[in-house]
């Protein structure tokens, strides 16, 4: 029987990556929006979004509460109601914990879950970002458990890898080719086909899910080690008294060159993912030199931005303990509400240390998100009788752009544009 003719899908976890996939869906078939997180299904039925990733007015339109139609989105966090869909999508986080080593919680618990109400000819597809091997080797292992069921016998499973970028309204979900996979070819088909009713930009079937996996592995940790690359060069060049921009303007001018810039590199993907890959290939008794030695160059970046802010704040005459610091931006990109996996506490925490008042401003995240994974206070505006010793654009956000940097310069604060997003006049020094 073809997947497309079942209809009724699931998608797992319902942010940044599943919730505009359930609505792309939903246009098509009957799709259950399931999430543990009560709250946040209570708010997508009110329809609100606070990830911002989704088309308000498109997910308004396709929820329903009605069970009978053929299309529509409902969401809910009770297993039982999820029990009739024959197309389970899991899009859950695959974190890293402290030492660097992949969590695959989230994804077992949710393989987990989906095996209690597996049935026969079920397709359980993969999006979450994972090392090649990890469907097949840790999750189907798990539905096999849970179901009772045998794998490509009695269920199925694939691998999609998602291609969201947070914050893009450009390049959003059906404008990206998707990268498609099975676990038989009949079935790999049928994923492909499945894919292709919503994805405008195309579809590429992999020739097994562990290539799909290992294709989503390294579109993330290629461009690790490019931007690690362009970082040490701004750690070169600040020793030699260049701007790290100038040089890459001047070697852009090659048609073959490269424009990558320096920076922060946080997020869910391109600080995650090259770990992933580094731990299948030490797995495997392989030690990856290129991969982790640009995660070590981009982890350093935060260090140095602190280091280098407090170096300029005695060259202006600061006093350093109890001086005030004021950072913009704790979002791991601009325009975004995102904070996942954010390096600006890295500097953050560096400037802690030396005794420092740091303020944190970021009129995009939410401030008990922040609380909870930062443990920061986020201030609702900058107070304008405050005196600030430095200020470190870190996140370039929009509203940024019109800050009143000048007045703050004119009492000799340093002013650290971390995103080469102001201009030269302004920013006493940027990466």
């Amino acid at each position: 029987m073809s997947i497309l003719q079942q209809k009724n899908i699931a998608v797992i976890g319902l942010g940044y990556v599943g919730l505009p996939l359930a609505i792309e869906f939903a246009k098509h078939f009957r799709v259950y929006g399931f999430d543990i997180n009560q709250h946040r299904v209570n708010e997508l039925k009110k329809g609100i979004d606070k990830t911002h990733e989704a088309d308000v007015a498109a997910l308004k339109q396709v929820v329903t509460s009605n069970k009978k139609i053929k299309k529509g989105l409902s969401f809910t966090s009770i297993l039982k109601d999820i029990s009739s869909s024959n197309i389970f999508i899991v899009t859950v986080p695959t974190p890293v914990d402290q030492y660097h080593s992949p969590n695959l919680g989230p994804l077992l618990a949710a393989s987990a879950m989906i095996g209690k109400v597996l049935k026969k000819n079920d397709v359980v597809i993969y999006e979450s970002t994972v090392y090649p091997g990890c469907t097949e080797d840790d999750c189907v292992p798990v539905l096999e458990k849970n179901s009772g069921l045998k794998f490509n016998k009695d269920f199925y499973a694939g691998y999609s890898p998602e291609r969201i970028n947070p914050g893009d309204k450009i390049n959003t979900l059906t404008k990206i080719k998707k990268v498609t996979s099975g676990s038989t070819p009949a079935i790999a088909a049928e994923i492909d086909e499945l894919y292709k009713t919503i994805i405008k930009a195309g579809t590429h079937q992999a020739s097994s899910i562990k290539v799909a996996e290992a294709s989503k592995a390294i579109e993330n940790a290629q461009r690790d080690v490019n931007i690690s690359f362009v970082n040490e060069l701004a750690l070169i060049f600040d020793k030699i008294g260049i701007d790290t921009n100038d040089v890459l303007d001047a070697a852009g001018t090659k048609w073959n060159f490269l424009k990558f810039k320096p920076g922060l590199v946080g997020g869910h993907c391109i600080s995650v993912d090259p770990y992933y890959l580094a731990h299948k290939a030490v797995s495997l008794g392989y030690h990856p030199q290129v991969i982790l030695s640009g995660r070590h160059v981009n982890d350093y970046m935060g260090q140095f931005v602190a280091g280098k802010v407090v170096k300029m704040m005695i060259d202006k005459g600061h006093k350093i303990k109890d001086s005030n610091v004021l950072i913009m931006g704790i979002a791991f990109k601009e325009n975004c509400p995102d904070i996942r996996n954010s390096r600006v506490i890295d500097i953050y925490q560096e400037l802690i240390q030396f005794g420092i008042q740091v303020d944190v401003f970021d009129p995009r995240a939410n401030a008990s998100e922040v609380k909870n994974e930062f443990d920061i206070d986020l201030i609702a505006s900058v107070n304008p009788k405050k005196k600030y010793a430095a200020i470190i654009v870190a996140v370039c956000h929009k509203e940024f752009l019109s800050f009143d940097f000048k007045k703050y310069k004119k009492n000799q604060a340093v002013i650290f544009d971390a995103k080469a997003c102001l201009d030269r006049d302004i920013a006493d020094a940027r990466l």
